[in-house]
């Protein structure tokens, strides 16, 4: 295979931000940008999710535990800058972004325009990345969108030029 075709038709596929976030129940609140996120079935209501095999968020994840998505919107590219790096919960905030805990438990972030709750049905443990599939069990509109809905979020795309990932 070509390796620049590969990562250039790869890179065609749009990505949007999400934050991941989760609690192990523990005391270990993580959270991180992932962008390999998608619906993967209307009933019940599943979405698969890329998320870095050696993260601090996979390692909280198990089948039956729970985790959020919050949903960026466009003017927020400094918070998934934000969670590119490792999370620091410090003085009841996560890397400085204001949280609290969901329905489940899991942290969601008070500045996203939307959060998912989930429970994990089952992991596909392959390549660098695992696919995490999970069952949404609450959802939160905070800002609703004016227009369509998969318009008001933040993509990769959005964060400039040089801003790839995947390929």
């Amino acid at each position: 295979m070509d390796a620049d075709a590969k990562k250039t038709a790869l890179r065609m596929i749009p990505y949007g931000l999400y934050i991941l976030t989760t609690d192990d129940g523990q005391g270990t609140i993580s959270a991180a940008t992932v962008n390999w996120v998608t619906q993967a079935s209307f009933a019940p209501p599943l979405v698969a999710v890329g998320v870095k095999a050696d993260s601090h968020g996979r390692k909280a994840l198990s089948n039956g535990s729970f985790f959020a998505l919050c949903m960026l919107g466009k003017d927020q590219k400094d918070v998934a800058y934000t969670f590119f790096k490792p999370t620091v919960v410090e003085g009841g905030k996560l890397s400085g972004q204001a949280y609290h805990a969901g329905t489940t438990g899991a942290p969601i972030l008070d500045s996203a325009i939307a959060a998912i709750e989930f429970r994990v049905a089952t992991i596909v443990e392959a390549g660098d990345h695992h696919v995490v599939i999970a069952e949404a069990v609450e959802a939160h509109v905070m800002k609703p969108p004016a227009g369509r809905p998969d318009a008001a979020i933040l993509e990769l795309k959005d964060l400039g030029e040089g801003v790839f990932y995947g390929g």
